[in-house]
């Protein structure tokens, strides 16, 4: 969900993305083998390590780059527990991780991405990242195992309600694309409605008119009540949309779906 979207494309583990998800691993690995695995020196500040994260997660296509990322910022958190830009963003690269992986690392990125949202919000409570990501790896969970001890729908509603409260247009309107996603996907008998999630959509495109995921589910929300007009209207938006050298691989993914998308309103 949003900036951290869902892809159709699974993107499978080798032998090296095996190796740093074990480095991840919160319960199985101390800070000295994180650090030589990757050349941490232990008198870097939290602070660079969060800037060298930044640039591993631009290269997140390919996710080793990922992967070395979050070991930075378990480097940065380990070093500075208080440090919310490092366990934020833990929540993030754990969610564009899980978001492209499948099987037990999956469940184990979104597991470590709530951990980190939690801890986020709990230094600072009143910023939105923390809310978002942490509603976002609640998402995932779910999508991935509707009955789930992690988290509920309601975790999720709580969550992008309290970053609406504090930045209605946090991330251009995602916090609006993740609760018009429940609308749309949900079954009727939880409270599920495609034709509310059109109008969560509509609202969250006043803040992203650029965000190319919020403009594929409304789509995917107008084909459900019968729009197919105005469906095909905002494929025909994403596939002309001018690419955002910070968002390509989200744009990719959207363009691919959209595509298929297209199909189905022809």
């Amino acid at each position: 969900m949003a900036e951290s979207h869902r892809p159709d494309m699974v993107y499978r583990s080798t032998t090296i993305t095996i190796v740093f998800l074990a480095l991840i691993s919160v319960s199985c690995r101390s800070r000295a083998r994180v650090d030589a695995a990757m050349n941490v020196p232990t008198s870097e500040s939290s602070a660079s390590l969060v800037d060298r994260a930044e640039k591993f997660y631009a290269q997140r296509e390919d996710l080793t780059q990922l992967q070395q990322g979050i070991v930075l910022l378990r480097a940065a958190a380990t070093n500075e527990p208080n440090n919310y830009d490092a366990n934020w963003r833990l929540a993030k690269f754990n969610y564009y991780l899980a978001s492209h992986t499948d099987g037990d690392y999956r469940a184990r990125a979104f597991r470590d991405g709530i951990q980190a949202g939690k801890t986020a919000i709990g230094l600072q409570p009143n910023k939105p990242e923390g809310h978002f990501w942490l509603g976002a790896n609640y998402g995932g969970v779910l999508e991935a195992e509707p009955v789930n001890q992690y988290a509920s729908l309601n975790d999720v509603r709580n969550e992008m309600n309290t970053v609406l409260k504090i930045d209605e247009g946090y991330q251009d309107g995602s916090a609006y694309m993740v609760l018009g996603m429940l609308d749309l996907k949900a079954p009727k008998m939880v409270g599920g409605d495609p034709q509310r999630a059109v109008t969560e959509f509509e609202k969250g495109l006043q803040f992203g008119k650029g965000n190319a995921f919020l403009r594929l589910h409304l789509a995917e929300a107008y084909q459900a009540v019968g729009r197919n007009s105005d469906a095909q209207q905002q494929v025909n938006e994403i596939l002309s949309m001018t690419p955002d050298p910070n968002y390509l691989p989200e744009l990719k993914e959207a363009q691919t779906q959209a595509r298929q998308l297209l199909e189905k309103t022809k």
